[in-house]
């Protein structure tokens, strides 16, 4: 009896595209993660943020994250020129990340970071709004 090696190989092929699916993970995009704050608001003056970088697949904190970028201004009250300065401070819990602002007046403040992620291609960035009283 003669069989046809074409359904055979079609059966193979089927095989072998079901077990190599299942050995590699499914891989992250950069649009998978956020920030989000701890904190929606701050007292004036000396400021303590904290953020939280998540993963959206999982809902878990992302550590050791590098942050390149970071800025505060008040462009939640149209005044992006209103600057202040903004120092990292060391992390308390994986997957939060502390900053130090002084926050000169009260009002609509927004805080923009930038951040690479170990084993991802492309940078996470976000902008925060947070408000700031006295």
């Amino acid at each position: 009896m003669t069989q046809k090696p074409f359904p055979r190989a079609v059966s193979a092929a089927l095989l072998g595209a079901a077990l190599s699916a299942t050995a590699f993970p499914a891989l992250a995009d950069i649009k998978d993660y956020r920030f989000e704050l701890v904190q929606q608001e701050a007292k004036v003056g000396e400021a303590v943020l904290s953020v939280r970088l998540l993963d959206k697949r999982s809902g878990k904190p992302v550590p050791d994250a590098v942050i390149f970028a970071k800025r505060i201004d008040m462009a939640p009250d149209s005044m992006d020129e209103m600057t202040s300065k903004i120092e990292q401070l060391p992390t308390t819990e994986p997957g939060v990340y502390r900053f130090k602002a002084k926050l000169t007046m009260a009002g609509g403040w927004r805080l923009s970071l930038g951040a690479k992620v170990q084993g991802e291609t492309g940078t996470v960035e976000d902008k925060l709004v947070f408000k700031a009283l006295k």
